[in-house]
């Protein structure tokens, strides 16, 4: 690969067809990828944990190559050094540039450009109206939220409140195959979102998309599992956090000086809502600090994460309903 061209110009002023000109091979515009995200301290944290499966990631999919191939056994290492040095259309190489643009020098996350994210092994389609899947919940969605819910627990009736791009209501009913899911949000734009994902999965007569703040249009109405993934992040974090979560929906982040404005409200809220046998289970991911603190004399049961993530609780309405003196000082 020629790479003169990098030694004597200012790369930030390099133009689409000069990198068209002299990136041609798959291989080129990944070590390109890297370089550039190298140079602009790119944030990971929306899909991988390090540089070199970010740039195949954004290049695989800018070329609408499946994600499977990077490790796929039953490729050779002939067949795969093949696939890295093939050439690529002139078209190819200019979405390449722009897809490298957006992501090192605007710091926008993948998913944002490619519109793919995954969530419990199954892809959402994601934009900016919504945050980008990455809840610890898929691991006790696809434990079916053991040790704290029976193997043969079979609800018919499950809320996601603050839903988002709907992923905790369809992954929900992946696993409960026949449970109704009300995934509720107060964003009339993220709902928009979530109904092309509950589409997309042929979900709509199962999964509902509601306009509600928290549970104001839900009157009257009971779940057997209420899965709540609010806005979480403290005022600190939110002054501290990277570029590439400056294109996130801020409001779906922000939640009050302790984080915990929302949390609290489901809290108090939700053992109206719940069936006799029901159960809570409250993400409060790195506010769980604070929340220990705030809600000290709260007894909950925290969930013990194997993939990473952490700040998930859970709690039954029977703990709820015995605990109604602490609720009713929160309120």
């Amino acid at each position: 690969m020629n790479t003169d061209f990098t030694q004597n110009e200012d790369r930030e002023a390099l133009k689409p067809d000069v990198l068209a000109a002299h990136l041609t091979t798959i291989i080129d515009w990944i070590r390109f990828t890297i370089s550039e995200c190298q140079r602009h301290d790119v944030y990971l944290g929306h899909g991988t944990d390090n540089i070199w499966d970010e740039a195949q990631h954004l290049v695989f999919q800018a070329l609408e190559l499946p994600l499977e191939m990077l490790n796929d056994e039953q490729m050779s290492n002939e067949q795969k050094q093949a696939l890295y040095q093939s050439h690529l259309t002139l078209d190819e190489r200019f979405k390449l540039c722009e897809w490298v643009e957006q992501r090192a020098h605007f710091a926008k996350p993948l998913p944002y450009i490619s519109h793919l994210a995954w969530f419990a092994r199954m892809p959402f389609y994601v934009d900016e109206r919504v945050l980008i899947p990455r809840s610890p919940f898929a691991e006790l969605i696809e434990k079916r939220f053991s040790p704290f819910l029976s193997q043969h627990f079979n609800p018919s009736h499950i809320l996601d409140m603050c839903t988002g791009s709907a992923c905790i209501a369809i992954a929900t009913a992946r696993e409960y195959p026949d449970a109704a899911i009300d995934a509720v949000d107060i964003d009339m734009d993220a709902l928009e979102v979530a109904s092309i994902n509950v589409a997309h999965y042929q979900l709509e007569e199962r999964v509902y998309p509601i306009c509600s703040d928290l549970f104001t249009e839900l009157q009257g109405q009971k779940y057997d599992l209420i899965i709540a993934n609010p806005p979480y992040v403290d005022a600190p974090d939110m002054a501290d956090l990277p570029k590439e979560y400056h294109h996130e929906p801020q409001h779906a982040l922000a939640s009050g000086y302790d984080g915990l404005d929302l949390s609290m409200q489901i809290v108090t809220q939700a053992v109206e809502h719940l069936c006799d046998d029901g159960w809570l289970f409250v993400e409060v991911g790195n506010s769980e600090v604070n929340f220990k603190e705030r809600f000290k004399e709260l007894e909950v049961r925290w969930c013990e994460l194997t993939r990473g993530g952490s700040g998930i609780f859970a709690i039954s309405k029977a703990q709820l309903l015995a605990q109604q003196d602490i609720l009713d000082e929160l309120e």
